[in-house]
């Protein structure tokens, strides 16, 4: 069996919103319902794992009742919140960092699983099917994917002057590995070197393979990102 660990652990600061990012509004529905629902597009059997800080999650099943989104498979009644797809997803609490939250999800996963994990910001809801299906697939020979996109812009390194962007990628989620690969690495001691998952398994000494990603999947961290997710609704 697959999985995706969506990761939701957003404050807002930066959107000036009193409501983490995650659960404002993109053509009339959550940021983070619309995230789930392009993973579930993907795969109907695909198992999804949420990860949320434990004082999101009261707010979070507040906003499954309003807008009528199937609320967690444990809270769920035997089945009766399914996905209308046939899927449902499993909640974890976030940890005090990226790291720890996507511990908290792998601990789901059971210890003899086998397949592949993908890991995803819940702030981009726009990754295009064929993105999620290069990664996954490409992850059952390579162990260790990532998506990615050129450079366009020009770099300039504050100290170093400018470098040249074609040696530089924009890197994405979602970040898909072996099931085994992944838990294997997060047990490793947390360092502040770890800003995504691939840093993590790279720590673990193993290669990372870069695929092709798709530029409409932006992380959704300022106003005018909200505006330009309008836009792509």
């Amino acid at each position: 069996m697959d999985y995706v660990i969506i990761v939701a652990g957003g404050k807002g600061l930066r959107m000036g919103s009193d409501i983490p990012k995650q659960f404002l509004p993109i053509g009339g529905r959550p940021v983070l319902m619309r995230t789930i629902e392009r993973f579930r597009e993907y795969s109907p059997t695909l198992q999804i794992i949420l990860v949320l800080p434990k004082a999101q999650q009261d707010y979070w099943r507040q906003l499954c009742q309003q807008y009528r989104f199937p609320l967690p498979a444990e809270e769920a009644g035997g089945g009766s919140y399914l996905l209308d797809s046939g899927g449902s997803y499993l909640l974890a609490s976030g940890g005090e960092t990226r790291f720890h939250s996507v511990q908290n999800g792998l601990a789901l996963i059971p210890d003899d699983a086998e397949g592949v994990v993908g890991v995803h910001d819940g702030v981009r809801p726009f990754p295009s099917i064929d993105v999620i299906r290069r990664c996954y697939e490409t992850a059952r020979e390579k162990k260790a994917v990532i998506p990615v996109i050129p450079v366009v812009e020009t770099l300039r390194h504050i100290a170093e002057g400018t470098k040249p962007r074609g040696e530089y990628r924009l890197v994405q989620t979602p970040q898909c590995f072996d099931i085994q690969l992944l838990k294997a690495a997060n047990r490793q001691p947390y360092s502040e070197a770890f800003t995504d998952d691939a840093s993590v398994v790279e720590a673990f000494r193993f290669d990372i393979t870069l695929v092709e990603g798709n530029r409409e999947n932006i992380k959704l961290t300022t106003p005018f990102d909200l505006k330009i997710a309008e836009v792509l609704i």
